[in-house]
């Protein structure tokens, strides 16, 4: 355990000494933040839909692993999110109900075991002080969508204006004692399939096909069962031929463009301190985070320190950093 400790204050001193050393050769980050992106299939937002009629087909659905059957309705309820398999301690109110009208549960998105989705984030096993300071960095604009008023950041930032602090801090303290699963399989290829956006998230269209190029292609291997939010039902993300091995050397190797991620995040990549794990995330929402902190969006915690390690980074490089992190065993 004193071995333990003394390698996380170790690593966490090397961390924030090299990153400071950083910021003061780059400068602060950017007090206006760029929003546009040139990386659609990272960010795949869409206008709001106007309100869906209420759906009262009493037919059950029904998930794999799972006694239970759950009409549509009880499926989309945002303060009653389906738990199909009970794979978690007894949620807090916060989580399983959130509180109406006002705040929806935080395990309607992120899913009562906390794996969330490509769109959004995995908190389960994250450090309850680095989420609770993301709700602060939404709350104070330090942490923004790329693409202003869409999307699941802008979700946050209006959910962050109406909790409290004691809702944030009972929240955080659930997600953090959960262990994050595995669920993302990593395939290398030079074709994808095409896709469409279905709520903030890719979706492929069946018998087609289309080159990769530089992009991560992160879908459902079953759409119905995540519709039905199945917390169990695992996602592939599709990656360039090469990019795990490329992303590993730019992870792993001291180099011009970049630091080893380990430094900050810890031997595997699996969290040092209050610095969130990497390994086995989603890699579409790995890619979003140095892209907006690259552009400025984000700007809270860590994050004008993390601006000296992706500054030089390419969309190439970002997506086989994210390729390679995705593949690792959390």
């Amino acid at each position: 355990m004193k071995l333990r400790l003394l390698f996380l204050s170790a690593g966490l001193a090397a961390c924030t000494a090299w990153l400071t050393a950083q910021q003061g050769k780059q400068g602060p980050a950017p007090v206006a933040p760029t929003p546009a992106t040139p990386m659609p299939w990272a960010y795949p937002t869409s206008a709001p839909a106007p309100p869906a009629a209420p759906n009262n087909d009493p037919t059950l659905h029904r998930v794999p692993n799972s006694t239970k059957g759950l009409t549509a309705k009880q499926t989309t309820d945002g303060f009653n999110p389906p738990d199909w398999h009970d794979d978690h301690p007894p949620m807090p109110d916060i989580v399983g109900h959130g509180r109406a009208p006002d705040i929806r549960a935080c395990g309607f998105c992120h899913l009562p075991n906390g794996q969330g989705k490509p769109e959004n984030s995995s908190l389960a096993g994250l450090p309850a002080e680095y989420i609770e300071a993301q709700v602060t960095a939404y709350r104070t604009g330090n942490r923004k969508s790329a693409e202003p008023n869409m999307g699941p950041p802008e979700n946050m930032r209006k959910l962050s204006l109406v909790s409290n602090e004691a809702e944030v801090r009972i929240a955080a303290a659930y997600f953090s004692k959960l262990t994050y699963k595995p669920w993302i399989k990593v395939v290398e290829t030079k074709t994808v399939p095409k896709t469409y956006v279905f709520t903030g998230m890719l979706v492929p269209i069946k018998d087609t096909s289309e080159p990769i190029g530089q992009r991560i292609i992160e879908v459902p291997d079953d759409f119905e069962r995540t519709e039905l939010r199945d917390s169990q039902s695992p996602f592939t993300a599709y990656v360039p031929i090469g990019a795990v091995k490329k992303g590993e050397a730019l992870a792993t190797k001291a180099s011009a463009k970049t630091i080893q991620c380990a430094i900050c995040h810890g031997e595997g990549l699996k969290g040092l301190g209050n610095v969130p794990f990497l390994a086995g995330r989603s890699p579409s929402y790995i890619v979003r985070q140095m892209h907006d902190i690259k552009s400025g969006v984000r700007r809270g915690g860590y994050s004008p320190l993390m601006k000296a390690v992706v500054e030089k980074l390419t969309v190439e490089d970002m997506v086989n950093i994210a390729a390679y992190t995705a593949s690792l065993k959390p």
